[in-house]
């Protein structure tokens, strides 16, 4: 397989859109935490909002015979918790998808043959008795070696920043009703 038949067959449409999924599943989670954070802790099972009490003594200015004073008074405070406490709203602001590809493709071939003829002739000659002996050698001798090496090495990163975004309009219109709500009421003594 070439090199670019090798980077064609990767599957870029997964690598990057899988981590972008991944980023929409996890906003759109985000946004379901907070919905369910303002109806679990901001309001009773009768949609009612859920009130904290608070009771503080207060400096008053009241008149007795004539004469101004400043006493203290007990004061009762509901609020709505919701708006006391920061309600969780995530966005994700930048993700970054950075894929590195490196194919390095080795390929060696070599070859090599030996052959090699021996023959040696030895001959006698005599008077009465005549020899003759012939040697014949013959190798030959092939080796052909091939080898291939390909290493493939793909990395990925994925950075992704979230920060607490702003109240959507109409969750600060809510908080702004609730803000109304807020009452402060003397306390009657008994």
């Amino acid at each position: 397989m070439s090199l670019g038949q090798e980077l064609g067959s990767i599957d870029f449409e997964s690598m990057i859109g899988g981590p972008l999924s991944s980023v929409i599943k996890a906003q759109s989670q985000s946004s379901m935490t907070s919905v369910d954070f303002i109806k679990s802790v901001g309001f009773d099972e009768d949609n009612v909002p859920t009130m904290v009490d608070f009771s503080y003594m207060k400096p008053v200015e009241v008149e007795e015979d004539g004469e101004k004073k400043i006493t203290s008074k007990k004061y009762q405070l509901s609020v709505p918790i919701l708006t006391m406490l920061p309600i969780p709203f995530i966005r994700v602001e930048e993700t970054n998808i950075n894929f590195n590809a490196k194919i390095n493709s080795v390929q060696e071939s070599s070859s090599a043959s030996n052959r090699e003829l021996k023959s040696s002739l030895e001959a006698k000659v005599g008077w009465r008795p005549f020899s003759a002996s012939l040697k014949v050698s013959y190798s030959s001798q092939k080796s052909t070696q091939s080898s291939a090496k390909i290493e493939r090495n793909y990395t990925m990163q994925v950075n992704v920043r979230a920060v607490q975004d702003e109240l959507p309009s109409g969750t600060e219109r809510l908080l702004g009703i609730l803000e109304d709500a807020i009452e402060e009421t003397p306390v009657v003594a008994e």
